[in-house]
């Protein structure tokens, strides 16, 4: 049987071992003008989810590392992905 103070150590490390990591796809507006986050996106270890911050497109992503095609192109505009805090090892 657990201690409280065990068990709650334990879920604590479980927590923080499976948390998502969270990122952003940000639109470049000409040569370093402006700028906006377009979505937002949670990664997860078998895939990763992503909604634009309009609210009416959501994505289910094999790999975070496609939120890009997800963008809509247009004339000088660039997207970025963008790990919040440091990169994943």
């Amino acid at each position: 049987m657990y201690k409280p103070q065990s068990f709650t150590e334990m879920i604590t490390d479980m927590v923080a071992d499976q948390a998502p990591r969270v990122f952003a796809v940000v639109l470049e507006y000409g040569e370093q003008t402006d700028a906006k986050v377009y979505a937002w996106g949670m990664a997860l270890d078998d895939g990763a989810y992503m909604t634009a911050n309009d609210g009416r497109s959501v994505y289910s992503l094999a790999d975070p590392g496609n939120a890009l095609r997800y963008v809509p192109r247009r004339t000088n505009t660039k997207p970025h992905f963008v790990w919040v805090g440091p990169e994943p090892e």
